[in-house]
C-alpha cells in the first residue's frame, strides 16, 4: 500500500494499513461499491459491462443483475434494500426484499432525468442523488433515449414519503459524488468538470443552503473528482488524480491513498467499518485504514 503523506495527521489514517488487495479485475468501468453489513457481501457495478456484481470472501463474485441498464451508484436504504442510480435507465430504483424492482423516481416536473450518477440515503429515509448528463454522451454507456430534457445537471432529493422530487442544487457543471458528514449537518457534492468539492448546510427539513467551496483537487495523474465518502471523524475521501484524496473537515489535504490506474469510487465495510473497498476502471481493491468509516444502513 502506498501513501502520499501530506501532513503528520494522515499518519493516523495510514497507521497499520493493510496491503492493497486485488479482489476483482477485468472490469470495463468499475463503480458504485457498497457493503452489506448483514450478509458480508460487497456490491459494485461495471457500468460499461451493464452488470451489478457482488463479492464475498471465501465465495468469490457473482452476478446480481445483467443487463443493469448501465447502473452506476449503489447504496442501501433504511430497510436494507439495495438502491440504485440507474444511469442509462434514467431512474432511481431499488430491489425489494422479494427481488422485484421498484422505480422510485424517473422525472422532475414531468421531464426525464439526465442520468442519475451517485446517491446517498439520509437517516429520515430521504434519498439524494446527482444527475449528470454523461449517460447521454459517453461511449459504451449511453441510454437508448439520448435526448436531454432538463437544462440543469443538479442534485435531487426524494422525500421520505416517496412522493416528491425536489431539485436542491441547480448550479453544477457536472455533479458526481456526494456524501453526508457523520451528523448529517453537511452535504458534500463534488463536480468533476470543476475538480472541486462544495459543501452545503443541511436544514432540518432536508433541503440545503447555499454552497461554498470546500476543496479544489490537484494533480496530473489519472483520476478525477468522482466517488466520495466520509469517515467517523468527519474526514472526506474523494477520488482524484493518483487515487483517493483525504481531506480534514476544514478542507485541507491530509494525504493521498495511491491506487493503480484511474480510481472511481469507494465504500467502507468490514465488521468494524475500517476496510476501504476502492473501484477503478478495471479493478476492485481492498485495504485497511486506521479510522472507521460512516456505516451504511
Amino acid at each position: 500500500m502506498e501513501f502520499d503523506l501530506a501532513t503528520p495527521q494522515f499518519a493516523r489514517i495510514a497507521a497499520d494499513a493493510g496491503p492493497l488487495d486485488l479482489i476483482a479485475h477485468g472490469l470495463a468501468f468499475g463503480e458504485g461499491p457498497v457493503w452489506d453489513r448483514r450478509s458480508g457481501w460487497l456490491y459494485w457495478v461495471d457500468i460499461i459491462g451493464s452488470t451489478i456484481w457482488r463479492w464475498q470472501a471465501g465465495v468469490g463474485r457473482e452476478v446480481v443483475m445483467k443487463p443493469s441498464g448501465h447502473a452506476n451508484g449503489l447504496t442501501f436504504d433504511r430497510e436494507g434494500r439495495l438502491t440504485v442510480a440507474g444511469w442509462c435507465n434514467r431512474t432511481v430504483f431499488r430491489f425489494e426484499h422479494d427481488g422485484s424492482l421498484t422505480t422510485l423516481a424517473a422525472t422532475f416536473e414531468g421531464q426525464k432525468f439526465n442520468s442519475p450518477n451517485d446517491l446517498v440515503v439520509r437517516s429520515d429515509g430521504s434519498i439524494y442523488w446527482t444527475d449528470s448528463a454523461g449517460g447521454l454522451a459517453i461511449p459504451g454507456m449511453v441510454a437508448e433515449d439520448v435526448q436531454r430534457y432538463l437544462d440543469v445537471q443538479g442534485v435531487y432529493r426524494l422525500t421520505p414519503d416517496g412522493r416528491t422530487v425536489q431539485l436542491l442544487i441547480a448550479d453544477c457543471t457536472y455533479p458526481n459524488g456526494l456524501a453526508f458528514s457523520p451528523d448529517e449537518s453537511l452535504l458534500y457534492v463534488n463536480d468533476t468538470r470543476e475538480a472541486a468539492i462544495r459543501v452545503f448546510d443541511v436544514r432540518p427539513d432536508g433541503t440545503v443552503g447555499a454552497g461554498r467551496l470546500f476543496h479544489k483537487l490537484t494533480g496530473s495523474e489519472p483520476g478525477v473528482a468522482d466517488g466520495m465518502k466520509v469517515d467517523s471523524e468527519g474526514n472526506v475521501y474523494c477520488t482524484g488524480p493518483g487515487g483517493v484524496h483525504v481531506l480534514d473537515p476544514a478542507g485541507r489535504l491530509l494525504g493521498r491513498i495511491r491506487v493503480p490506474g484511474h480510481a472511481t469510487n469507494m465504500a467502507w465495510g468490514g465488521a468494524d467499518w475500517r476496510t476501504l473497498y476502492i473501484t477503478s476502471y478495471s479493478s476492485l481493491y481492498r485495504t485497511r485504514l486506521g479510522i472507521a468509516g460512516v456505516p451504511v444502513w
